[in-house]
């Protein structure tokens, strides 16, 4: 068995669709308003689904963690801690929410966290 691909499921694909395309570079050939689609990032599959068409797709009501327009954690890499720091800078500039500032851990990691609204 391998992993094939990572989804999850959002409210406004829209801006989902614009975030991972024009500030993390994901490579989607699907339309902004499009129901699901496809990105593909160094060879690596993800799919994101429109909520409300996931659960008429599963004739299914689910229950979502509430403000958050899409729920998952997705680790991306850089080669240096100056790389973490631009890329953060890039992404709030295009209208990313900043959740954790870039931090050094005490095992030597750098990351930060945001979210997209």
């Amino acid at each position: 068995m391998r992993l094939d691909g990572f989804g999850w499921l959002v409210d406004d694909m829209p801006t989902m669709i614009c975030f991972y395309r024009d500030v993390l570079g994901f490579e989607i050939k699907e339309a902004e308003d499009s129901s699901n689609v496809y990105l593909i990032k160094d060879g690596t599959l993800f799919l994101m689904y429109g909520r409300q068409d996931f659960e008429k797709l599963t004739n299914r009501t689910y229950a979502y963690v509430q403000g958050i327009n899409g729920h998952a954690e997705l680790a991306l890499s850089v080669d240096t801690f100056d790389e973490v720091d631009q890329e953060y800078v890039k992404a709030i500039e295009k209208g990313a929410v900043s959740i954790l500032e870039p931090t050094t851990e005490p095992w030597g990691q750098r990351h930060t966290h945001h979210r997209i609204i």
